[in-house]
């Protein structure tokens, strides 16, 4: 260790902050999450899967952040993205003046950037910058170098370069303390500096230029505002569409058009449990979903990019597809501990990887057939290769369709008949038929009609349980399931049967808490964990789109507004909430439950009904 770079003391202490205290910034390979504080508390470089380099949401301050903030007693604050962007505005105020704090990344070029610009606003304010990187999740200390102003630190491949740039006013000197990297400054009205932090290989690579940073702000306002103003939702809660949807393009792989789940692992869905998973990864389960708002939204583009993904990712034979893959398309997603750092409030173990790859969820062939189904009608070039994929997946599917899975829920005790997959495997089949019938794909329809009607059959006798007037989360059981939910969206039944009635009823009635959903009763179902959980974003929003289309609009409506009201303070949500403690739970920001924000507009402004299939009037 350089002997610059300070001598080890006492470790700085965390800021305790909530998820909900954290913003999200990206360049759509990678991104990072900044808390209220002014704190970079998670960061993977140089992709949404690559290990963090700071990991102090999962750890302490030794497993590294870097913060930008007041020396003083902060006596205000807020915080907004700069409107149609994803650029973060924080404002801080002290006794002494106000400071603005603007965080944003750049979309990916050659390199990639994290930048921080600080404008004096009025008064004269000390501040105080605070450096700690550590590859690895927050594992290794990286060789710290100063080449002229500009620190590069280096771990094996990896290197790090930050800079600073005095646009207005002194300059600020880096210096080296208890193994971090400190700068003190003063910002008075009209003064304003920058600091930029790039991601750059270590082997044989010569280290980026600097960049002007006035111009890599208005290109990235640019470049957000035009994709933003593209959206073709058309109704109230437009802000909210429009942050959920610009939330999902922030979490897209570029390069691939994968969309991973969350940019976060090892968030607990209960504080101090062990439902703690990694969701850098694509999941098969979104594919269906996350094409049909992209396409009601006008997004054909990235639709496109996402269904070129879904193809390479799920290419070869039928019976090796899994549920999640890496961003790439990877296979290998092994699950481990990282057993160093301490959890999210003590929440252990922090899981790396998911083993719920090796799963067999038999409701991802639905998801398939149904992203496969809506096809863009000039995308020859994705039609008929995805036209062939999907007469191969069906023809598995039919030999397999009668085997217990482990469900959308990814449960942990064994295998189940679950419900919510015995109706996506007949999704699967009902889409497939539609599809091959409109552009003769040459498929063994007639093998796939008998085997769709054979399993509607059995899952009405099997799944539906005549005392609880309600669908059931498996065969025979007599616990709910909020994935029930969904058997409206697809068409396995009208809206106004009244089973459907029936089970939206009941989900509302016994598995509810403070009139939000949960996935499931844990008093009643074994998913092979310890502890509860939140109640689920996602499926309390399917709850409001059931409620729409029974005709209950106010009703709908009521409980739209009163979720978007538990989005944090620029419009994002995790996975689950606690309604009892008043906080997030679980990874964010979630793909899913921006996802069904976005499908409960669309039903509420009348945008969007659920597809009928024919003979299910």
């Amino acid at each position: 260790m350089p002997e610059w770079f300070g001598r080890k003391n006492k470790p700085t202490p965390l800021h305790g902050a909530r998820i909900e205290d954290y913003a999200l910034i990206g360049d759509c390979e990678t991104a990072a999450l900044v808390s209220r504080e002014g704190s970079i508390d998670w960061l993977c470089w140089p992709a949404f899967s690559s290990p963090a380099c700071f990991a102090a949401l999962l750890g302490t301050a030794e497993n590294g952040y870097w913060k930008v903030r007041p020396k003083d007693e902060i006596t205000g604050k807020r915080r907004q993205y700069r409107p149609g962007t994803m650029i973060v505005e924080t404002t801080f105020e002290t006794a002494q003046g106000e400071v603005l704090l603007i965080d944003f990344m750049p979309p990916r070029g050659e390199h990639s950037d994290v930048i921080r610009v600080v404008r004096g606003i009025r008064g004269k304010v000390a501040m105080r910058m605070d450096f700690v990187l550590r590859f690895d999740y927050g594992r290794t200390i990286p060789w710290v170098t100063m080449h002229g102003d500009d620190l590069r630190a280096v771990a094996g491949p990896h290197m790090v370069i930050l800079r600073h740039q005095c646009i207005r006013g002194s300059a600020a000197e880096f210096r080296g303390e208890d193994l971090t990297t400190v700068a003190e400054f003063t910002l008075r009205e009209g003064d304003e500096l920058c600091f930029v932090l790039t991601y750059s290989g270590s082997i044989n690579e010569q280290p980026p230029p600097p960049v002007v940073v006035e111009e890599e702000l208005a290109y990235t306002e640019k470049y957000w505002c035009d994709w933003t103003v593209r959206s073709q939702y058309k109704g109230d809660y437009a802000d909210a569409v429009a942050r959920s949807l610009m939330t999902l393009e922030a979490m897209t792989y570029k390069p691939t058009g994968g969309i991973v789940a969350a940019v976060t692992a090892g968030l607990p869905e209960q504080i101090g449990g062990e439902r703690n998973w990694d969701y850098r990864y694509c999941w098969l389960r979104d594919t269906s979903f996350t094409l049909l708002i992209l396409m009601l939204a006008g997004y054909t583009e990235e639709a496109v990019r996402w269904r070129m993904w879904l193809l390479r990712a799920v290419a070869g034979a039928p019976d090796q597809i899994q549920a999640l893959y890496g961003i790439g398309g990877e296979r290998q997603l092994n699950e481990w501990n990282a057993t160093w750092l301490r959890g999210y409030e003590d929440s252990l173990p922090v899981r790396i990887g998911n083993a719920a790859a090796e799963q067999f969820q038999l409701d991802v062939f639905g998801e398939v057939a149904v992203a496969l189904h809506r096809t863009p009608e000039a995308e020859d070039d994705i039609r008929i290769p995805a036209t062939a994929l999907q007469a191969s997946i069906i023809d598995h599917l039919c030999q397999i369709w009668d085997q217990p899975d482990e469900g959308i829920w990814e449960t942990r005790d064994g295998r189940q008949h679950f419900v919510h997959s015995k109706v996506m495997a007949w999704v699967a089949l009902d889409r497939a038929i539609r599809h091959h019938e409109r552009y003769d794909g040459g498929g063994d329809v007639k093998r796939w009609r008998k085997n769709r009607d054979m399993l509607h059959k059995e899952i009405c006798a099997k799944g539906f349980n005549k005392k609880l007037n309600s669908f059931t989360q498996s065969y025979g059981s007599k616990a709910l399931d909020a994935s029930c939910l969904r058997l409206a969206f697809v068409g396995f039944l009208p809206i106004d049967d009244p089973r459907i009635i029936g089970t939206i009823d009941a989900i509302q009635k016994h598995l509810t808490q403070d009139g939000l959903v949960l996935r499931y009763d844990h008093g009643k179902t074994d998913d092979g964990l310890k502890g509860t959980e939140g109640v689920f974003l996602a499926c309390s929003f399917w709850m409001v789109a059931c409620l729409h289309l029974l005709g209950r609009v106010a009703e709908a409506k009521d409980m739209f507004e009163r979720l978007l009201a538990l989005r944090n303070d620029v419009g994002l949500l995790s996975e689950e909430y606690d309604p009892a403690a008043r906080r997030m739970l679980g990874n964010f920001p979630q793909a899913l439950s921006h996802i069904a924000l976005a499908h409960a507009a669309f039903t509420l402004s009348g945008q969007w009904k659920p597809e009928i299939a024919p003979g299910r009037k």
